[in-house]
């Protein structure tokens, strides 16, 4: 074979090559081109027309997850619940149920308590979980916090129970020391001593049920419709009166002073029973030969001025965990001393919602071994009287009240208020 013969062999087999290389390329173009995309198949979830917009408005928190369990979306009420973490839904016990409802399309709900974010105490939040079917491929999580409800009916329930409690003893009481009577009826002595017991027990018994009449009164009436200006001197002066024979028979000294002329707006009569309350209290937790103050002032707020009125005593003072709780119906710092005194437990509850109905607040401050003062900060008559009408009820809370520190200093020895 010549070279020509050569060269012309090896073009006819590069020109076949070339041939079969283009017609390969154009086939795996054309195949290039009828292939899906990624993006096709992998089309995101999309809601429902009006899902969106309904699930904007719900108190509920809401979460919506594909069928790879991956959020869709996800209300800012479940964030802040904890639920949604990283685009997953965190709460294993959802999971789980979401799954099971998108394997049978069946509705689930279960009632969980989950860690509260941030706590270190243990507390845990109550909650409803719904699940339902949302379309072929979503499913529909609503988590409704059932904590504070939870809390509220613990709280009806514990003061059913107080309540029963209290009023058993005092009757129990009555019922042992008739028996009593009737034993000793030929004992003058003896009868006399049980005849006095009773009246104790009768007397406590009376004041227990009127705290509780005055409690539910605060609590239902709205104190604005007979309201008026009242004058602060008179409040003080009438319960000064109130517990003169207590603080007598202690030998405790009751100053006031202050700015005078001043004017508070509301009703007189549960505004008197509320300072009541609180000068009742200074001298019965006060030792023998101490001093309770009574102090009045004018401060600027925002909205107009306000007026408080500041209790100060000389006890053993309250403990700061005692502080967090002494607004609620029947707690007392010292049980035993306050059945010495005849407390019931439901004076400072009195205070708290009386206040508060009139727009104002409760705040304390103490410390062991240096007393309490007890501070009442209310709206002037005359400015602040929109405020007062504007201000909402207080309900049936029964947290503590604010405690704050005080401007008034513990009352030092002299037979005079500053």
């Amino acid at each position: 074979m010549d070279v020509n013969a050569a060269v012309a062999a090896a073009a006819a087999i590069a020109g076949v090559l070339t041939g079969v290389i283009a017609m390969l390329a154009f086939r795996w173009s054309e195949r290039d081109q009828k292939r899906p995309t990624r993006t096709s198949l992998h089309t995101d979830p999309v809601l429902p027309p009006g899902v969106d917009t309904v699930l904007s408005v719900l108190r509920s928190s809401a979460v919506v997850l594909d069928e790879a369990d991956a959020v869709v979306k996800a209300s800012s009420a479940a964030y802040a619940l904890g639920l949604v973490r990283g685009g997953r839904l965190s709460i294993e016990p959802m999971l789980q149920m979401a799954r099971d409802t998108r394997r049978d399309g069946e509705i689930r709900q279960v009632e969980l308590d989950l860690p509260r974010r941030g706590s270190g105490r243990g507390e845990a939040l109550a909650v409803s979980a719904r699940v339902a079917p949302l379309g072929s491929r979503l499913v529909l999580l609503l988590v409704e916090d059932l904590t504070e409800a939870r809390r509220i009916e613990a709280v009806r329930r514990d003061f059913v129970a107080n309540v029963s409690h209290e009023l058993k003893t005092p009757v129990g009481a009555l019922s042992l020391l008739s028996e009593a009577v009737m034993d000793a009826s030929d004992d003058p002595e003896a009868v006399e001593r049980f005849a006095g017991r009773m009246q104790i027990e009768a007397t406590r018994l009376t004041n227990l049920v009127q705290e509780l009449i005055d409690l539910s009164r605060v609590q239902n009436d709205d104190p604005l419709e007979d309201a008026e200006s009242v004058q602060v001197d008179e409040l003080v002066a009438e319960a000064v009166d109130r517990c003169r024979h207590q603080a007598g028979t202690k030998q405790i000294t009751i100053a006031a002073g202050g700015t005078a002329d001043l004017h508070v707006w509301g009703n007189r009569g549960q505004l008197a029973a509320a300072l009541g309350n609180l000068v009742e209290n200074a001298v019965n937790y006060s030792p023998a030969r101490t001093r309770v103050g009574i102090a009045a002032r004018r401060v600027s707020a925002p909205g107009g001025d306000m007026i408080e009125l500041a209790v100060t005593d000389q006890g053993i003072g309250i403990s700061d965990k005692d502080k967090e709780r002494i607004f609620e119906r029947f707690y007392r710092v010292d049980p035993a001393r306050s059945r010495a005194t005849g407390g019931t437990g439901l004076g400072l509850a009195i205070v708290k919602h009386v206040v508060a109905s009139h727009g104002g607040e409760v705040t304390v401050w103490s410390a062991e071994g240096q007393g309490s003062t007890f501070t009442l900060r209310l709206p002037e008559a005359g400015a602040a009287r929109d405020r007062a009408l504007q201000h909402p009820d207080p309900g049936l809370d029964d947290e503590a009240g604010p405690t704050e520190p005080s401007p008034y200093e513990p009352l030092p020895s002299p037979e005079v208020l500053p």
